[in-house]
């Protein structure tokens, strides 16, 4: 048994029966594919509830190459590559359109199964293919952004490719005729910025809002922002007109789930040793030796919590592993 204490972000006391690092593609030939198991990159979107009955597969392989067309750098990152250091590197070589993306937690490999987003950027309007080891084939694959189903914090992976399909690599273009992407409130006050400048402020506003997990265990945004029924925000906008709403389609429209829980008066709010965050909301910490049984009472409770008082159901981001695998907390449906 290896413990998975230092294996994800959360910090929660696990187990799992084995783990095996990839660094080189050939090694994935080698692994017993019969054994239950999930794969890892940092460990910064999963948590793990109890231990874990199979083998820990964390990809771990490196390299970034580049290629130029007259309009576009197309960069091919490994999927062990440290996420932000990616953005960081891509802005220092004068490569822009991934600085909105900056310090989210992570690696390369697991931005496009969250298709990860921020500050008004997604990473499915920059990626142009995903290549991985095919599970069921034990063969290379390659898909293109079409392929890859790319919907709000979701994808194929998650889906029809989930456990069979291991991402090795991740093609992005970036234009070379680049514009600042400011339409999140906060980056707009920036006066025709560089992409270095954009980043900055992307860095300075995740830092004042999100806390270090090298300081504060935590998986960073904990829930997704809910996506309703048009008119469930509107009468939601008549009683709270401050609430922020994004559109998404003539019927539907996306809340911020940070805003809600904090509307709920759940900031500070702990159960054992979980914590909603002062910070953001969003953000829930391992404040004091938390324990499984903490952090499912604590999901649990602000889902009820938000759906008494706004009628919105919370679904999780974060990947929650439990003994046989993947595991969730569904959000109630009804009011109790």
């Amino acid at each position: 048994m290896i413990s998975l204490l230092q294996h994800h972000t959360f910090a929660l006391p696990a187990f799992a029966t084995s783990l095996i690092r990839i660094e080189q593609l050939d090694e994935l030939n080698q692994v017993d594919w019969h054994t239950p198991f999930i794969i890892l990159g940092e460990g910064s979107n999963t948590v793990f509830v109890d231990d874990f009955h199979g083998q820990i597969i964390q990809i771990a392989n490196k390299g970034i190459s580049v290629n130029e067309t007259d309009v576009s750098y197309i960069i091919e990152a490994s999927a062990g590559e440290n996420w932000h250091n990616f953005v960081n590197y891509c802005v220092e070589q004068g490569m822009c359109g991934l600085e909105n993306l900056a310090l989210i937690p992570g690696t390369v490999g697991a931005a496009p199964v969250q298709n990860i987003g921020a500050y008004g950027v997604e990473v499915k309007d920059v990626i142009t293919k995903v290549c991985g080891f095919n599970i069921v084939t034990g063969k290379q694959q390659v898909l293109t952004n079409e392929e890859c189903k790319f919907a709000y914090r979701d994808s194929i992976f998650k889906h029809a490719l989930l456990g069979k399909f291991i991402i090795t690599s991740v093609e992005f273009e970036l234009k070379k005729e680049w514009q600042a992407n400011l339409s999140y409130g906060p980056l707009q006050s920036l006066q025709t910025p560089t992409a270095q400048q954009v980043m900055d402020e992307v860095i300075a506003i995740r830092s004042s809002k999100l806390p270090d997990p090298k300081l504060q265990p935590n998986s960073g945004s904990f829930f997704k922002n809910p996506i309703v029924s048009n008119v469930l925000a509107q009468s939601l906008l008549e009683k709270y007109p401050s609430m922020p709403s994004y559109f998404v389609s003539d019927k539907q429209i996306k809340l911020a789930a940070g805003w809600l829980i904090e509307q709920a008066n759940l900031k500070g709010y702990k159960i054992g040793g979980v914590e909603v965050s002062e910070k953001q909301a969003l953000v829930l910490i391992n404040s004091d030796g938390a324990v499984n049984k903490d952090l499912l009472a604590m999901i649990t409770h602000i889902q009820k919590a938000v759906l008494a008082k706004f009628g919105v159901a919370l679904e999780h981001e974060v990947r929650l592993i439990a003994k046989s695998g993947e595991t969730k907390v569904e959000a109630p449906t009804c009011h109790k």
